[in-house]
């Protein structure tokens, strides 16, 4: 695994602030459809002292444009792993949060290391159904004019509105997020072995994709245990003014505390399968 502590360095894993040890739990961020690495720097950031992230750089956006895009989940995951373990699975504790299209990447590639016998820390699964519960409005998916894809995309609160109005930004834009929407929508769940990490499912009350039922259906594809955290806010959630240090203070103690607990806390549930 790659222990260049530059930012920028690798196609495909970035790291935006240096390692804390060589014995810090190591936490690989995968983005959302048309996301891109730097949407994951302010997590980077509030967790630099405690937790070496390293951030997923999908083809096809900021610099690798020039790079076709990855039309197929599982092939991105495969490419993921060839990444991460190119120099041997690391001693670090390792762990994967996923937001949306990335917790389908996350999850499939936590397949891919669990069957080369590299442990899990933890699976963080965020803005997401089950791998294995079908889209139930699948519209949004399948919008051919650009206007409309573009709205929605801005009315679920992951990019600024008046930055689409931009020609230039829009061409950049509009290729990859295409590309992943049509890696989410031609996506079907494999029955395989269920995975053996502990999940950590994360959603926002307010996500019209994402229902606090299919969001525990995770607990269906481990044997680990599965708890699920509800936070206050839309599809975007973990990036909203307020609630993004109660998600970044979830990671740090899931990573460094003492586990998973079952206490109630006022922004939103928590239960362990």
């Amino acid at each position: 695994m790659t222990t260049d502590t530059r930012p920028g360095t690798g196609r495909w894993l970035r790291r935006f602030h240096p390692a804390p040890g060589p014995a810090a739990p190591r936490l690989v961020m995968l983005p959302h459809a048309g996301g891109s690495a730097s949407f994951y720097f302010p997590f980077s950031r509030a967790l630099s002292g405690d937790v070496d992230v390293l951030v997923t750089q999908y083809p096809g956006r900021q610099e690798r444009h020039g790079e076709p895009s990855i039309t197929d989940i599982r092939e991105l995951a495969a490419a993921v792993l060839a990444a991460l373990t190119a120099d041997g699975p690391g001693d670090a504790p390792l762990a994967l949060f996923g937001h949306s299209m990335g917790a389908l990447v996350a999850y499939e590639l936590a397949g891919l290391l669990e069957e080369r016998g590299v442990p899990l820390a933890r699976l963080f699964v965020s803005g997401c159904r089950g791998a294995a519960v079908p889209d139930d409005d699948p519209r949004w998916l399948r919008a051919h004019d650009d206007d409309a894809l573009l709205a929605e995309l801005a009315a679920m609160g992951g990019t600024d509105a008046e930055l689409l109005d931009h020609p230039d930004i829009r061409q950049l834009v509009l290729p990859p997020l295409r590309a992943d929407l049509h890696a989410v929508r031609t996506y079907r769940h494999r029955p395989r072995r269920p995975l053996r990490v502990p999940v950590t499912a994360l959603t926002g009350d307010a996500d019209p994709r994402v229902r606090p039922d299919t969001a525990r259906a995770w607990s269906e594809l481990t044997l680990g245990p599965c708890d699920l955290r509800t936070f206050p806010g839309d599809h975007f959630y973990l990036v909203a003014p307020g609630t993004f240090d109660e998600v970044a203070g979830l990671l740090r103690d899931r990573l460094t505390g003492p586990g998973p607990s079952t206490t109630h806390t006022p922004h939103g549930e928590e239960e362990t399968a």
